[in-house]
């Protein structure tokens, strides 16, 4: 199927409550502007280099999410056009997000990422920090973000079993924060998962190679 073809399937299986952030990491500017053309403005990318190559290039309307690891010192870069950032996994970078959008006279949105998956290499936080972190918010602490919700990345494996198991600790921990804070995003479900995410209560996907094609990752 064509691009085209490919972004229209995967809308039609999103309920009209499911955000779709199109990862566009390692895919050029070229084909961005080709989804972006039939509509779609949320996209997410990766690395802050990346990110901050292309965003010049293309229109300024379009909201960037950062899904990947981010670290410290590297928020500087992106804080002053930076739509939502993800995938927050410590109180450090926490607190660096806050004082880069002080500087820049803006509140950025934020997700606290949870470590749901198995594997060592997934990033994230513990439940319990992740509880922590939030009371903090809600207490005053961090008056430059706004706390969204969570984003989880489940075991990269075919056992679908494991894959809800995953998705519903994040969905428990999601419901539990918003008795007390007011959450409306939960990130969880890729190209391979996405539908099994949004039965387990994602409110925002994130697909790129069901709508690209395998990436290229010469680009990056």
């Amino acid at each position: 199927m064509s691009l085209k073809e490919n972004y229209q399937h995967i809308l039609s299986q999103l309920p009209v409550n499911v955000q779709l952030v199109v990862v566009s990491k390692t895919h050029p500017v070229e084909k961005i502007q080709e989804v972006y053309n039939l509509g779609q403005r949320i996209f997410g990318e990766n690395k802050v280099k990346e990110l901050t190559e292309k965003q010049p290039q293309l229109p300024k309307d379009i909201k960037w999410h950062l899904i990947g690891h981010l670290q410290t010192n590297k928020v500087k870069y992106i804080a002053e056009f930076i739509d939502m950032i993800q995938s927050v996994d410590s109180e450090k970078l926490l607190a660096e997000i806050d004082k880069q959008a002080e500087k820049h006279n803006r509140k950025i949105k934020v997700l606290l990422q949870v470590r749901i998956a198995e594997e060592d290499t997934k990033f994230g936080m513990e439940i319990s920090e992740t509880k922590e972190l939030y009371e903090k918010y809600l207490a005053g602490e961090f008056p430059n973000v706004e706390v969204n919700g969570l984003m989880g990345m489940a075991t990269f494996t075919e056992d679908k079993a494991q894959t809800e198991r995953e998705f519903l600790i994040l969905k428990r921990l999601y419901d539990q924060l918003s008795l007390s804070g007011n959450l409306n995003t939960l990130s969880m479900g890729m190209s391979g998962d996405f539908p099994l995410a949004i039965k387990c209560g994602a409110t925002s996907v994130r697909v790129g190679s069901a709508i690209f094609g395998e990436r290229d990752y010469h680009i990056s």
